[in-house]
């Protein structure tokens, strides 16, 4: 489950790239740049603790010196900061400790992740926390995570929610190295760094001197989004170059607040291959169909007149080959924008238009099949999250009105401590001007989404979370081959505590 950390060396003050400085200078107050999840996990026989998770996070983070890291700004900006050692690195406060009132329901888990994923990381320490929640009814436990954006910096990069998780309820043992932080460089010695990096590179200049302008626009409130984000959002500004102006259902805008209200809706994973099966496509062609339909009955519920060649433009970050021929596989993650069509009524006809939409993405050669994706070294479905996130802050809001990012976990239960995760709920960031955002995550048998919205536009996310589920249930009642009733929303509830894993020929395998 955990790979090394890519591009962190055991010792040496690292310069950041621009790419993960851009997030730095594109955050403000109202616009968080951090990626979570929320993991619930079922209490084991031995109990679980918040000594037991801080001796487990600090033996394996001994592994990725990163998240000992802090950022450190060159005097003048005439280079982009470095990441140092933080000598006084104290894991206590990364690692906290909260309880929700006895039998904690799980909106008031819900209404607590919002308020923790409201708050901006602080820089003058190492960008992450992870929060222990007590007191959840039916005898469970959460984690909730928050890591910064310049974190997670590559496919090979690691979030911290996959450092704690294992295969097998005994955690497997790792040899924690002896930690001694390199002395934090001092001004003098951050200038001559960057002095010689310019030498090395003369093209670093341009991309600190761009960077630091729009870091002053910051200042002021006048801050232009960057046009690009890496490498990794080349194809997402290819394809927007070819999209005709476009206005998003005003639902779908807002002027963001401080604020953030969470929801979550729960499915099963067989329900998208059954439909996958009556229908064609892929699971991912029936996830959209369903999350087209959620947004259809809600822009129904806020009184939308909904013209039937009406489209709600998503973006959906992709797993795509850099170079299919090349072993090892390597991926890289870029946009695709997909017109969701709420306007149509019937939900065959919404998941045909999709399946048809997607082909051309499948028949491109360079799509990476959801089995295939468990190969990739790194792979975890919180880091898949972040750079389906860092994609969608690559480009301006203008041309798409939602992302919708969907990550394929593994189909078989993690443990951290002994104790069985039971479901994991993503945690995506707000781009500008959007009123939500959606991730989702298969694991075990599920399929578990988390929706982000800002608390002020959004009062009734909720809703959307509810509309998500009676989609699903829909395609699943029109798919003509189904064995048995459909299960009603009440009955899956009750299985959520301890969900079925699904029977498939390999227990490995995410979702196709």
């Amino acid at each position: 489950m955990v790979a090394a950390a890519k591009g962190v060396g055991p010792s040496m003050s690292e310069r950041m790239s621009a790419a993960d400085v851009s997030f730095l200078y594109l955050e403000a107050r109202t616009e968080p740049q951090h990626v979570g999840s929320i993991a619930v996990f079922a209490m084991p026989p031995g109990g679980f603790d918040y000594d037991r998770l801080v001796r487990l996070l600090d033996e394996r983070i001994s592994c990725f010196p990163r998240y000992r890291q802090r950022i450190r700004a060159v005097p003048g900006h005439i280079a982009n900061p470095v990441w140092a050692d933080d000598a006084a690195f104290d894991i206590t406060y990364h690692v906290r400790r909260s309880a929700l009132p006895r039998p904690g329901t799980d909106a008031q888990l819900l209404e607590f992740a919002a308020r923790i994923h409201s708050r901006l990381l602080d820089r003058a320490r190492p960008l992450w926390e992870l929060y222990l929640v007590e007191g959840l009814a039916g005898d469970r436990l959460a984690v909730i995570t928050k890591t910064h954006h310049a974190m997670v910096d590559g496919v090979g990069a690691v979030d911290v929610a996959q450092v704690i998780l294992d295969e097998l309820p005994r955690p497997r043992r790792t040899v924690e190295a002896l930690w001694m932080p390199e002395p934090e460089p001092s001004g003098t010695a951050l200038v001559l760094g960057a002095v010689a990096d310019v030498v090395r590179r003369p093209a670093a200049v341009t991309d600190t001197v761009r960077l630091a302008l729009h870091d002053a626009r910051a200042a002021v409130g006048k801050l232009g989004k960057l046009g690009t984000v890496g490498a990794s959002a080349a194809g997402l500004v290819s394809s927007a170059t070819a999209l005709v102006r476009h206005s998003p259902p005003a639902p779908l805008r807002a002027t963001l607040g401080q604020q953030r209200r969470i929801a979550i809706a729960r499915t099963r994973l067989d329900d998208y291959r059954e439909v996958r099966r009556v229908h064609g496509g892929s699971v991912n062609d029936v996830v959209l169909a369903t999350v087209t339909g959620a947004l259809r009955g809600w822009l129904t519920r806020r009184d939308v007149p909904l013209a039937p060649s009406m489209t709600v433009r998503a973006l959906v970050p992709m797993s795509v080959l850099d170079d299919p021929r090349a072993r090892p596989v390597r991926s890289r993650v870029t946009g695709t924008v997909v017109d969701l069509p709420v306007g149509e009524p019937a939900a065959v006809r919404r998941l045909e238009r999709l399946i048809a939409a997607s082909m051309a993405h499948r028949q491109s050669g360079r799509s990476v099949p959801a089995d295939a994706l468990s190969a990739i070294t790194g792979l975890a479905p919180p880091t898949m999250h972040a750079l389906g996130a860092r994609v969608a802050h690559g480009l301006t809001h203008r041309p798409f009105d939602v992302v919708v990012t969907n990550v394929p976990g593994p189909q078989v239960p993690l443990y951290a401590a002994g104790a069985r995760m039971t479901e994991m709920f993503p945690i995506v960031p707000l781009n500008p001007g959007h009123a939500m955002g959606i991730g989702l995550t298969s694991y075990d048998g599920g399929v578990y989404y988390g929706l982000d919205g800002d608390r002020d536009t959004m009062p009734d996310l909720a809703e959307v979370a509810q509309l998500i589920e009676q989609s699903l249930a829909e395609l699943v009642r029109v798919s003509p081959h189904r064995h048995g009733p459909v299960r009603p929303s009440s009955e899956r509830s009750t299985r959520r505590r301890n969900p079925r894993r699904s029977a498939t020929p390999n227990p490995r395998e995410p979702q196709r």
